[in-house]
């Protein structure tokens, strides 16, 4: 049977506005201890797969530094469950990243973003009939265009590998698959 590891210490070595990170000193099933397991504390991101009525999936188009890319990902953002829902954070990064607004969203699942190293989740949620309000409010490190693509062509997108990024592409195959554009192949 799996045990669970018991955490010996547990303390955090940085925390900044970027990035927190804890060491944790566990004990294995087995009796080993391990003194510099560290953890990435992140918050939880809240990302929606938004349909306008004309059946175009509203992207944003950004650089993520990290890869060094430039990369086509659906609206997304982190929040704190402990002072927003997963649903108000994303009407919000909706709203702020694109200018769309939602007026019903529909929640595909909630996930373990990477659960090897990472402690957050991805809230996952898709809405129809988006509006454009005009109204956007980025941050200081967000340089976005928005892309709107007829959702005949998003899954051409994945195989081509145009969009890659996890919670992205698990959005599309879930939200598509409920919408009835992605039909399971047997």
């Amino acid at each position: 049977m799996i045990e669970k590891w018991k955490t010996l210490n547990s303390q955090f070595v940085f925390n900044n506005k970027w990035v927190t990170i804890r060491q944790d000193e566990i004990e294995l099933p087995n009796g080993k201890v391990i003194d510099d397991f560290f953890i990435i504390v992140r918050p939880d991101i809240a990302l929606v797969f938004p349909v306008t009525p004309n059946r175009e999936v509203v992207f944003v188009r950004q650089y993520r530094h990290a890869t060094n890319e430039i990369m086509l990902e659906l609206p997304a953002g982190g929040f704190d469950p402990e002072t927003e829902s997963a649903e108000t954070a994303a009407r919000r990064e909706l709203q702020e990243e694109t200018g769309y607004v939602a007026d019903r969203m529909i929640k595909l699942a909630t996930l373990y973003d990477n659960p090897i190293k990472d402690t957050n989740k991805i809230h996952l949620f898709l809405t129809e009939n988006v509006t454009y309000s005009g109204k956007r409010n980025l941050d200081i490190t967000e340089d976005i265009e928005v892309e709107l693509v007829p959702i005949s062509e998003v899954m051409e997108k994945v195989y081509r590998g145009e969009i890659n990024v996890t919670g992205t592409t698990t959005a599309l195959f879930m939200g598509l698959h409920f919408l009835g554009h992605l039909r399971a192949e047997g």
